[in-house]
């Protein structure tokens, strides 16, 4: 018999947990929720105030007869789930399951997995925060009176198995928003001059950029205007009217929040969002190293907050100086923001021993770029400021002015380990000019004019979506994962070169909803119902009553519009592909693999087949078409047309013109491609085994 008793969601946290704590103590995973709404009702009771209807999950009986076993046999219960609303929840779930274990009931969190925090927990027990259940509840119960009302809106509308959502509606009218302000958009002309020059004793070439007129900027909008400039620089002396030398400093970015991270891992590694939060939760929950064992290796990677503790900024400093040197140390604090729930620390490794590269062997490769990412991310957050030397000159050219700017690193501090990625295409570093004085004439090399138009801003991708979203304070550090995939599954938007654009039918939807439900859909109310459930968080509000002024009006403007709004006609989009069984165009249609082609003529002609992307580098091995597939696990690979009739060419990396084919690099797409026959295959025989078994007795029976 165990003495104590500890619950945690998952196998993988239990297995790390274990070896911090005793012989007598037994350690449990519940596999996530074990009660929740059901899936086949609203499961929400309107009439009786908003009260849920939660059952136990399907399939989870015999754990929870398991669990009740285990707490009737324990002197006491601690349930270890994560630290946020969610994992309170859970806990408050698991305490009404054990509920005649009461008593002998405590709630522990911590935010990293490491021994000192896991027995500092279980010696600081405390009470189910209520205030936080309360807070999950109501953001439960409202999603499923929105969906669970405005999806059957949708279904006699438009189409049946659509659904709407309160966040992942909004986060659809961003897209489609932002798609509309790029159709619209009306490129304007413009034109840049670049003077290149040089300085005449040291013969060294720089560039200078034109500036404006008589020291005021001056903007170029016609070939007319250019023109003239160009006429009244030419045989013009560059004269450096002034130099100013001085020195750049640039700060290091604060350690992770979930969104900076999910962000940086799109930006610099290519994860999407959802994979970004199932490496980092193996990370956290615990990976097995040799010598070690299990070692939860980051801190709660679902947090707003930049927050670092005491103990790990000492652990930082110790490392910087004794890698790096003294000077590369600084101790930073960092301003969170002002909505962020600051109860987590910002993500962070939790031993600043354990070097990304000292650990690479035991980590998959997608942990081992995601670990190092959050580990330089945060060790760079406690280094010195990075400085530059600068030069800015302006140069006098008959009236008109050039201006040129270089600059040199001095000191890169912590630039050494980690820069922050952008959204925009990164800028090279400047060089430094040439030494130059005022008065000091230059030597014109060459000008060149350039034709230029003005862009539309560009598509979302799922990082500047996830910045967008917390920008306007839609959804938490949990929601944007699951929103972004949502509306990616409902085929809402779709994915173009890695930018997401909205799809015909989320177009549709989003005009119906936020034509029709204006109170709703629209960013401020969204934003606005996110800080209501930080108040229920922090006991300032009651959540029954944040539901009961919400549920009135909504349920005046959903019969209203099931009243007044028309049927709209869902018309599929058109190919350029005709029929080759009856001559009709074939349309887009969506099934459960992704997008196909169709014949319209559907039930008199079921013609259909695969949309086949190709590229425009012929097969390096027989010069036919190469076509992109996609393997089950929807990674890209390449293959020639002809394969396997009359060529074997296949690749997982793009081929180059001119390259040579090494068809060792076949075998392993072959073999990720081969697999699920393979498995197939298997299945097929035993089914067949089976079957002539079965034949086989009722034979004998006879």
């Amino acid at each position: 018999m165990a003495d104590k008793l500890v619950i945690v969601e998952s196998p993988a946290k239990a297995n790390t947990i274990k070896k911090f704590l005793g012989g007598s103590t037994k350690v449990l995973a519940s596999m996530g929720h074990i009660r929740d709404l059901p899936k086949s009702k609203m499961g929400i009771d309107i009439e009786h105030d908003f009260e849920p209807e939660y059952i136990n999950i399907r399939g989870k009986g015999d754990l929870i007869k398991s669990l009740k076993k285990e707490a009737k046999q324990a002197k006491k219960i601690y349930i270890a789930t994560d630290p946020d609303r969610e994992g309170e929840a859970i806990a408050w779930h698991l305490a009404t399951i054990l509920k005649e274990e009461e008593r002998k009931i405590t709630r522990v969190t911590f935010n990293e997995i490491t021994k000192g925090a896991v027995q500092k927990a279980i010696k600081e027990p405390r009470d189910i925060d209520i205030h936080l259940v309360d807070a999950q509840q109501a953001r439960r119960v409202l999603d499923r009176i929105v969906g669970y009302k405005m999806s059957p809106v949708l279904w006699k509308k438009v189409k049946r198995g659509l659904s709407a959502g309160r966040v992942q509606s909004v986060a659809v009218k961003l897209i489609v928003d932002r798609e509309e302000e790029i159709e619209n958009f009306k490129p304007e002309e413009y034109w840049n001059l670049y003077a290149n020059l040089q300085e005449l004793e040291s013969k060294k070439e720089f560039e200078a950029r034109f500036y404006g007129k008589g020291g005021k900027k001056q903007e170029v909008h016609s070939e007319d205007e250019m023109n003239q400039i160009l006429k009244d620089v030419d045989k013009a002396k560059y004269i450096v009217q002034e130099v100013k030398k001085g020195e750049k400093k640039r700060n290091p970015a604060p350690p992770f929040t979930t969104s900076t991270m999910q962000q940086e891992a799109s930006r610099k590694l290519g994860f999407t969002l959802k994979k970004t939060m199932s490496i980092a939760q193996g990370l956290y929950e615990g990976v097995k190293i040799p010598e070690k064992g299990m070692v939860g290796l980051i801190t709660y990677m679902r947090t707003d907050s930049t927050r670092i503790s005491e103990e790990a900024r000492a652990a930082a400093k110790e490392h910087i100086t004794m890698t790096y040197g003294e000077k590369y140390y600084e101790n930073r604090y960092y301003k969170t923001n002002k909505e962020a729930q600051d109860a987590h620390e910002g993500i962070r490794p939790t031993y600043a021993d354990l070097e990304p590269e000292s650990i690479k062997d035991y980590l998959t490769n997608d942990q081992y770029k995601l670990y190092k990412l959050i580990y330089n991310r945060f060790m760079a957050s406690q280094m010195a400021t990075a400085i530059y030397d600068t030069m800015a000159i302006s140069i006098d050219a008959n009236g008109y002015t050039f201006k040129a700017n270089g600059q040199m690193i001095k000191f890169k501090g912590f630039m050494t380990l980690y820069v922050e990625g952008t959204d925009q295409k990164e800028q090279e570093e400047e060089g430094m000019l040439p030494e130059l004085k005022e008065k000091q004439e230059l030597k014109l090399k060459k000008l060149n004019s350039k034709q230029s138009f003005t862009e539309p801003p560009p598509r979302y991708t799922e990082a500047s979506l996830v910045k967008a979203l917390e920008e306007k304070e839609i959804g938490r550090p949990s929601t944007y994962s699951p929103t972004i995939t949502t509306i990616l599954e409902r085929r809402y938007i779709e994915k173009i070169q890695k930018q997401l654009s909205p799809t015909e039918l989320g177009r549709i939807v989003n005009k119906l909803l936020t034509e029709n439900f204006t109170d709703v859909i629209n960013v401020e109310f969204t934003a606005k119902i996110e800080n209501e459930f930080d108040e229920i968080a922090d006991g300032k509000e009651e959540w029954k009553k944040m539901i009961r002024e919400f549920y009135g009006p909504f349920e005046k403007e959903i019969e209203k519009v099931e009243k007044e709004l028309e049927h709209v006609e869902l018309v599929d989009e058109v190919s350029d592909v005709q029929c080759e069984k009856c001559g009709r165009m074939m349309v887009y249609k969506y099934g459960r693999y992704g997008k196909f082609l169709a014949c319209p003529g559907y039930p008199e002609c079921k013609n259909a087949k695969p949309i086949i992307e190709t590229i425009d580098v012929p097969c390096p091995k027989c010069g036919a078409t190469v076509q992109i597939r996609k393997t089950r696990r929807k990674r890209n690979y390449y293959i020639c047309e002809n394969n396997p009739t009359s060529c074997d060419y296949i690749s997982w990396n793009k081929p180059k013109e001119g390259e040579k084919w090494n068809p060792k690099e076949a075998e392993d797409v072959k073999k990720e491609t081969t697999k699920k026959q393979g498995k197939t295959t298997k299945k097929t025989k035993k089914n067949t085994k089976r079957t002539t078994s079965k034949a086989t007795k009722k034979k004998s029976a006879k």
